[in-house]
């Protein structure tokens, strides 16, 4: 089966000099997270050091959510997306808010992303919990000593519960091991945390909830991912391929310490489709690349962005424009090629398939698209997620 393989960030030599320069239009416009995010405050950012060097203005419009920064760059509105794992990864499945009708599989590319993020993406437990397994002050409590408790399940945060249901599977369970415990939103999840009707919930280790409820007196506790575990590795990858092992350094109860083994994913990922201009985008990555040092330490995780921090073997492929350039400077791989040219492979079977269906025009359209997308992955020796 060719599966979606995830490496940690390959290690990248230097490579033979670029000119400092990139050829970029005079006015560029992004796509980010909203305003005062992590993703916003680094596209700023790097607008800035762009400016400086280049003479390149860039606008950087917000969005509140995977669709709202999706749309403008599918609508051709906008060049590139600071986006997240939704509006790459999810949106190239058409799954979640991607799989209703007017979107489905989108034929997205990846420039560079920030895979050197110190705040970890994790499913956390309240330390009372630990007691309940018989390992007070939580020593030696892992994940799968949560079979039996009680796990948030977020009602319309389908994203949420991927990760949820990935950190289980690392430990060796399912949903069927835990007791689901529905909540109307991420807040009431943290909330439950806190009055005691949960055991488990999802956040980054930064999370303003997590300090709540670390603070409170049920506490919390992340319990570790081995990054040398294969088989969980594997098993959490089977559900959430984004993610990757990882130490958080930032975080409740993580602060001032030295680290916490968990795992994350790339955030941001700058983004585009398929159809934009070879030239604009070799440039627009070139860019992100020579003109690193003017942007370094300029915002909050934004040295992530650095070439030695790239995983060329991610979730989405990367546009021939990035690729001219990785491979121009001597960083791009056979094995980088060929996991690209497997994962637009993966692309066109879906979007084949969507095709497909909408012409059959079924009544029961979410129900359809399921089934016909997991016919098509199966079909081309694809890896089935979600």
């Amino acid at each position: 089966m060719r599966l979606i393989l995830l490496a940690t960030a390959v290690c990248l030599s230097s490579g033979p000099l670029v000119a400092q320069e990139a050829d970029l239009p005079k006015q560029l416009t992004w796509t980010a997270y909203g305003t005062g995010s992590a993703g916003y405050n680094q596209s700023v950012a790097i607008g800035a050091a762009l400016q400086e060097a280049n003479g390149v203005n860039l606008r950087v419009l917000p969005g509140k959510n995977d669709i709202a920064r999706t749309e403008p760059l599918r609508q051709g509105k906008v060049q590139f997306s600071a986006n997240g794992v939704g509006g790459s990864f999810m949106a190239q499945e058409g799954v979640f808010q991607f799989g209703a009708k007017n979107w489905g599989p989108q034929p997205v590319r990846v420039l560079a992303a920030n895979n050197g993020g110190t705040v970890g993406l994790s499913l956390a437990v309240a330390a009372e919990a630990c007691e309940k397994a018989g390992k007070p002050g939580c020593e030696g409590f892992t994940y799968a000593d949560l079979k039996g408790m009680r796990v948030a399940w977020v009602k319309g945060a389908p994203a949420l519960n991927v990760n949820n249901g990935a950190y289980l599977a690392y430990g060796g369970l399912t949903w069927d091991d835990v007791e689901k415990v529905e909540f109307g939103g991420f807040g009431d999840s943290w909330a439950g945390m806190i009055d005691g009707s949960v055991d488990a919930a999802f956040a980054s280790t930064n999370s303003g909830r997590a300090y709540e409820a670390a603070s409170s007196p049920r506490g919390v506790y992340w319990p570790p991912i081995d990054a040398n575990n294969a088989e969980g590795i594997a098993r959490m990858q089977a559900i959430a391929p984004f993610f990757t092992p990882m130490m958080a350094k930032v975080g409740a109860t993580i602060d001032g310490t030295d680290g916490s083994p968990t795992a994350g994913y790339a955030y941001p990922v700058l983004m585009t489709y398929a159809v934009q201009d070879e030239d604009l985008t070799y440039n627009m990555t070139k860019a992100m690349d020579v003109f690193f040092d003017d942007y370094k330490g300029n915002a909050p995780g934004i040295n992530g962005w650095a070439r030695d921090k790239q995983n060329f073997l991610w979730v989405a492929p990367y546009h021939e424009g990035a690729i001219r350039y990785y491979t121009e400077i001597g960083v791009w791989s056979d094995a980088a090629q060929a996991h690209n040219d497997n994962l637009i492979a993966r692309q066109a079977a879906l979007m084949a398939a969507w095709e497909e269906l909408k012409a059959e025009a079924p009544d029961n359209w979410e129900k359809a698209w399921e089934e016909k997308r997991r016919s098509a992955l199966e079909a081309g020796g694809f890896a089935v997620v979600f």
